[in-house]
């Protein structure tokens, strides 16, 4: 017959419940240790990550905006382009109807060969003119000279005239007594008186003829006079010539002013890029600086950041940033080229006024440049306004 087993005993099974208790308290222990580790490691992996970034969801994709205007007024004869299509630099977007221009320029052209023209005549005619002034008063002085002569010796007569008509008048004096005493005949007496007539008429014709030379001297002074004054004939026609050569450039000015205009019947692009906002159609009658569309350049794009001014401690230029692009779920490389000379409120329409005493603190914004790594969108997928989260890595 089987032998019995003794029953246990009464202790034995409380204490194998609090060995139990005792090692699931351990187990427990040990959990909260190994998770209070786990927490502090990554608080600490988190404090550590985030502490070296300065992100801000208050970004966009920046870029160039070039706008096309209407450089003269027409009419719009052609559109060559449509909303959102690329094209390169140099082409033709727009035509407006040249007629006009054209007219232009050729009235310019006319305008510019008449003054020509008159440009060369007036050239031609400052030697001309010189040259006969010249000899003109080349002339009159040699008249001078002549008439000058002439004066000096009617004087010379006029002197010898004198002088006989007062010895035939001493002659008379002395006969007439000598007639009165008979000692010389009536007839030498008439002799003498008559000799004295003549010198009398003689004497009177010398002096009419040095009036008259006097009279030829002073003609020649006026003739003289007047040939000089030929210098100052010449130094108006140099004027003359200098003015229509000065029409000649205000002409050849204007001629390029109209080719200008001409050519500004073309709208071509300025840069490659996207054709955006197209408000010109064919026959449409446009002015001299409206607006028709303009291109974006995908090429050249960075990202405006607006960090708070608290941010700003740690971010310089030339750091490296992550950017996420949430239209694509991507993320690009970039850095930090600039930092905002002012804030944002500074260039608003309204700045505030804190010198009125409505001063509320608010926190400002720097705007921040951040320019994409070289071959980061070689697609050219970002568009100037789309929505960025940069994160900058300060070290």
């Amino acid at each position: 017959m089987a032998e019995s087993l003794p029953p246990p005993r009464e202790e034995t099974v409380p204490r194998l419940g609090m060995r139990a208790r005792l090692r699931r308290s351990g187990r427990a222990r040990a959990a909260l240790v190994v998770a209070a580790l786990g927490i502090l490691l990554a608080g600490l992996w988190a404090w550590r990550h985030f502490a070296v970034r300065e992100s801000t969801d208050d970004a966009q994709v920046d870029g160039h905006v070039n706008p096309v205007a209407a450089r003269v007024g027409g009419t719009v004869l052609a559109v060559l382009v449509a909303d959102n299509q690329r094209v390169e630099e140099g082409t033709l977007l727009v035509r407006i109807d040249p007629r006009d221009y054209e007219v232009a320029v050729a009235r310019a052209q006319a305008d510019l060969a008449e003054n020509e023209a008159t440009a060369r005549a007036a050239r031609t005619t400052v030697p001309l003119t010189s040259t006969t002034a010249g000899s003109q008063e080349t002339a009159a002085d040699s008249d001078l000279g002549g008439a000058g002569a002439r004066l000096a010796a009617a004087q010379a007569q006029l002197r010898e005239a004198q002088a006989r008509e007062r010895q035939t008048t001493q002659d008379v004096e002395r006969f007439r007594p000598l007639l009165a005493k008979d000692e010389i005949s009536k007839q030498q007496f008439d002799v003498a008186a008559t000799a004295a007539d003549s010198a009398r008429a003689a004497r009177e014709a010398a002096e009419a003829a040095a009036r008259s030379a006097e009279r030829a001297v002073e003609a020649a002074r006026a003739h003289l006079a007047q040939a000089r004054t030929g210098r100052a004939q010449v130094d108006i026609v140099a004027a003359r010539a200098a003015s229509a050569a000065a029409k000649v450039e205000m002409a050849r000015a204007a001629l390029e002013q109209a080719k200008l205009n001409l050519s500004y019947t073309e709208l071509k692009a300025s840069v490659g890029g996207v054709v955006s906002r197209k408000t010109v159609e064919v026959g449409q009658v446009v002015q001299a600086g409206q607006p028709l569309l303009a291109i974006v350049p995908l090429e050249d794009v960075w990202v405006t950041a607006n960090f708070k001014e608290s941010q700003l401690k740690s971010i310089r230029p030339g750091q490296p940033v992550e950017v996420a692009v949430d239209a694509y779920g991507r993320v690009y490389r970039g850095r930090v080229d600039s930092i905002a000379a002012a804030t944002g409120s500074r260039f608003s329409l309204l700045p505030p006024e804190n010198a009125t005493g409505n001063y509320v603190k608010v926190v400002q914004r720097i705007p921040v440049k951040i320019v994409l790594e070289p071959g980061q969108d070689v697609e050219h997928l970002l568009r100037p306004g789309l929505s960025v989260v940069p994160t900058v890595l300060t070290r």
